[in-house]
């Protein structure tokens, strides 16, 4: 008998492990008035490899809100001026997806206003109204969709700001992309499909 349990014990030491549950990359805003999170679409393969890479260099982390208005967007990066976009690291071209429009919560990229629609790599912002901004549509790249915490966006776009709506108190951004499984993101209310 002990033979038996030391020869499966020995058998069983090659068996593989349990292979790892599949993550998924969501994007994380965190700021001082609650955190927002995520899904990055695999549809605008571009915007979202550039949106991972720039929260994993930081790029954010010491810029705010810039730009709020209630019933439209909270805006984000770097600032928009009137020369465009001019601290933005790199331009993108457009992705627009029939499917994927300017709904409540839609995260699109920002661009100033050029012919061939480039995005800036640098300025994102956040659809807060509920009807959803579809004038946008085909207009501007819409390339994640918030789940959790359109209550803290809400609250953004309704803080006091001035003639060009920027907050009065700077609402500063803490930027990241965190890998979550299908399982997290169910307790979070999110079905992978």
């Amino acid at each position: 008998m002990p033979i038996f349990v030391l020869l499966l014990a020995y058998l069983f030491s090659f068996s593989t492990p349990p292979k790892p549950a599949k993550t998924y990359p969501i994007g994380q805003i965190k700021t001082s008035m609650g955190d927002v999170l995520f899904w990055l679409y695999d549809e605008t393969p571009n915007h979202k490899a550039s949106f991972v890479k720039l929260a994993n260099q930081h790029y954010w982390d010491t810029l705010t809100f810039n730009r709020v208005i209630k019933n439209f967007v909270a805006q984000g990066g770097c600032p928009d001026t009137p020369a465009g976009f001019a601290d933005s690291p790199y331009l993108l071209k457009p992705e627009f997806r029939p499917a994927i429009r300017h709904v409540y919560g839609a995260v699109g990229a920002g661009r100033d206003d050029n012919p061939q629609m480039l995005s800036a790599g640098c300025q994102f912002y956040i659809v807060q109204n509920k009807k959803g901004e579809h004038r946008l549509d085909d207009k501007y790249t819409v390339f994640g969709q918030v789940f959790k915490g359109m209550d803290v966006i809400d609250t953004i776009v309704s803080v006091k700001t001035d003639s060009t709506d920027t907050p009065l108190s700077p609402i500063k951004l803490d930027v990241n992309v965190i890998n979550l499984t299908a399982a997290e993101l169910a307790k979070l209310g999110y079905v992978v499909k």
